[in-house]
């Protein structure tokens, strides 16, 4: 095999700092334009291995050689390399205009988030559905992601969407399980409503003031639970559709959790109830 600094030589095109391709990365690592496409950036060997882990599109690969020390990253080079038709190389000065780490280890690429079709989407008898109602804070949003991941979760749904699936801290904190969950974004509460009734869901929105704990509830079935915003809770169409509330007792002082904290309760007592079949 060559070496890596002959491969990088002969396979990648040198740019500069003021290069169009360095603009794009750094407006979508930004979050400053419009990113119809769903890029995102992604940094470094662990985001790197995930992104060649789950064939994840990749639309630029950017390396800086003088920062590529180890045999993993030069092995994630060569194997993005062969999925990727636009290579660039930079300077060391370059990259880090573009890069986030403090020592970055020479890796970047921009990548495109998946696609899903909802008429594809299939679940069984027990499936689970979280549907993130108008929360705003993209770090909660991200979290979620991470627990669906973590939990089991068929889905995510996303009604009243506030921050872009792209935005570089739901990518950082979702650990990348935005490349791992089926994320489907819905036009209208009546939309997302609608096509959990059609599929035989029962619905529970997370409310402090319900009667009934999460840990009472009777599962066995396809659940879908609604959580709303961080100000404003869940948006007011959904208790139009005679859903049931469910809650998270509160033993101290504090009236509510943290959207994502309540995600995590809820959805893993679905997953242990639905899934792993575990009675009380």
């Amino acid at each position: 095999m060559e070496d890596f600094e002959s491969f990088v030589e002969k396979n990648f095109v040198a740019i500069g700092v003021d290069n169009g391709v360095i603009k794009r990365i750094r407006g979508v690592a930004n979050n400053t334009k419009p990113n119809p496409e769903r890029l995102f950036v992604a940094e470094g060997i662990w985001m790197n291995t995930h992104i060649i882990a789950e064939h994840t599109e990749v639309v630029y690969l950017v390396v800086c050689p003088q920062y590529v020390y180890t045999p993993e990253a030069r092995e994630a080079v060569r194997t993005l390399a062969e999925r990727t038709p636009n290579r660039f190389v930079v300077s060391a000065k370059t990259f880090d205009k573009i890069a986030e780490k403090d020592k970055p280890d020479g890796v970047l690429t921009l990548a495109k988030l998946p696609s899903y079709d909802i008429a594809d989407f299939k679940v069984d008898n027990r499936g689970i559905v979280l549907v993130i109602d108008g929360v705003e804070i993209p770090g909660n949003i991200g979290t979620m992601l991470r627990v669906a991941d973590g939990a089991g979760v068929d889905a995510v749904f996303l009604c009243n969407r506030k921050a872009r699936l792209t935005h570089p801290k739901l990518i950082h904190s979702s650990m990348l399980a935005v490349l791992t969950v089926p994320v489907f974004e819905f036009d209208s509460v009546d939309a997302c409503a609608d096509w959990l009734h059609d599929k035989g869901f029962t619905v529970y929105l997370a409310d402090s003031r319900a009667e009934k704990m999460y840990y009472e509830l009777p599962y066995g079935t396809r659940t879908a639970f609604v959580l709303g915003s961080e100000r404003y809770g869940i948006a007011r169409e959904w208790y139009t559709k005679t859903p049931s509330l469910v809650a998270i007792p509160m033993l101290g002082k504090c009236d509510s959790l943290n959207v994502g904290v309540a995600a995590t309760v809820l959805l893993y007592e679905a997953s242990i109830k639905n899934k792993i079949g575990f009675k009380r």
